[in-house]
């Protein structure tokens, strides 16, 4: 695979890459970079955080990249996750990681590194140490976004440092790319600032779209990573994502109900799942309907499904009916291994019991 092709790639993922130039110089200097993205466990994972994940990671390592995803247990416990218990946050990392083992994610190249184990090492806290010093409160507190928080509210004193820990990460783990959603940009831009600084490297942001909810979004005017925050899949609103372990008849019913306005293709969570989920691992879209409202339709691409919602040739209610289908395809494996695999069940259930705090 050539340069231009890698980049291609990386590109599929990105909604943005911060530069395409040092992610250019990036591959022509090494045959396997190091990219990372690290996760809060929170309880149990949605459709963005799982296939859609796995599709992503998938790509990125196809192009020689090396892979290290972070189980931030640390992070979550200074986020306050499950009421700020440390024990659960780990078994909700520990459950994670089993729905990405069954979901489709090849972890030849993939290495999951716990937050306990980083913070054992005196260089990392030297680093989050010298982070800090290279930062204003009031820069770091605008970093508080990618924590689900906003400028107004009230943070802890570790709600604070959360930050510099997230930067922090970045150069302990030798990553050369960060490879989070939206949402995360403001400290990964942080990371490239603050790098040089430190002696250290500017880190390729490439920030990966983040799929929205089911529900009908706001019309709130805001910056690109605001407003994907904004629409994103949350598991704090259940009735409007679709969960790894959802029955087929949950998956029918929430997405029955959801937000999708005929012929509208931008902010449509139904037209989204077509497009970075179901045509990501399946060649074609088969939409099945009674003669008498023009028969079946197959697509071939994503772009043609579009085009014919657009136009109004295919009805929500269809389209509907049909991503259904293809989303309880892909979680079927999910479920069977939580049903089949007793470590995994009994990890679930223990999440499950778990009272989520934001």
């Amino acid at each position: 695979m050539d340069i231009e092709q890698k980049i291609r790639i990386v590109k599929e993922v990105g909604e943005e890459v911060v530069t395409e130039q040092d992610l250019r110089e990036l591959f022509e200097s090494k045959k396997h970079p190091v990219a990372y993205d690290g996760f809060e466990p929170s309880g149990t994972i949605h459709l963005g955080q799982g296939i859609m994940r796995a599709i992503n990671i998938n790509k990125i390592t196809s192009t020689g990249i090396k892979f290290k995803m972070l189980v931030a247990d640390w992070h979550g416990w200074a986020n306050n996750k499950l009421g700020g218990d440390l024990d659960k946050i780990q078994i909700a990392g520990k459950y994670m990681i089993e729905v990405w083992k069954s979901c489709g994610m090849e972890l030849d190249n993939v290495e999951f590194i716990w937050g306990n184990d980083m913070v054992t090492s005196r260089d990392y806290w030297k680093t989050v140490m010298r982070i800090a010093r290279e930062s204003t409160v009031k820069r770091i507190m605008r970093c508080g976004q990618i924590m689900g928080r906003k400028e107004s509210d009230v943070l802890s004193a570790a709600q604070i440092l959360y930050p510099c820990m997230q930067c922090a990460d970045i150069f302990h783990l030798k990553a050369d790319i960060t490879q989070l959603g939206m949402d995360q940009r403001k400290v990964n831009m942080l990371a490239r600032e603050v790098g040089p600084k430190l002696g250290l490297w500017k880190p390729v942001v490439v920030s990966h779209h983040m799929l929205m909810g089911l529900g009908m979004p706001s019309s709130n005017e805001k910056d690109a990573a605001e407003r994907a925050i904004e629409l994103k899949m949350s598991k704090s609103k259940p009735d409007t994502a679709i969960f790894m372990t959802d029955s087929e008849e949950d998956i029918k019913r929430k997405i029955k109900k959801a937000y999708c306005p005929e012929k509208q293709t931008e902010e449509n969570p139904i037209i989204e799942y077509a497009k970075y989920v179901i045509f990501e691992r399946f060649n074609t879209m088969k939409i099945e309907r009674p003669e008498k409202f023009g028969g079946n339709l197959e697509f071939s691409s994503y772009n043609d499904l579009e085009q014919s919602f657009s136009k109004g040739e295919l009805h929500p209610m269809d389209l509907k009916a049909s991503t259904a289908f293809y989303i309880n395809e892909l979680i079927k494996p999910v479920r069977k291994h939580f049903e089949t695999n007793s470590r995994a069940r009994e990890l679930l259930e223990q999440v499950k019991g778990f009272e989520i705090t934001r």
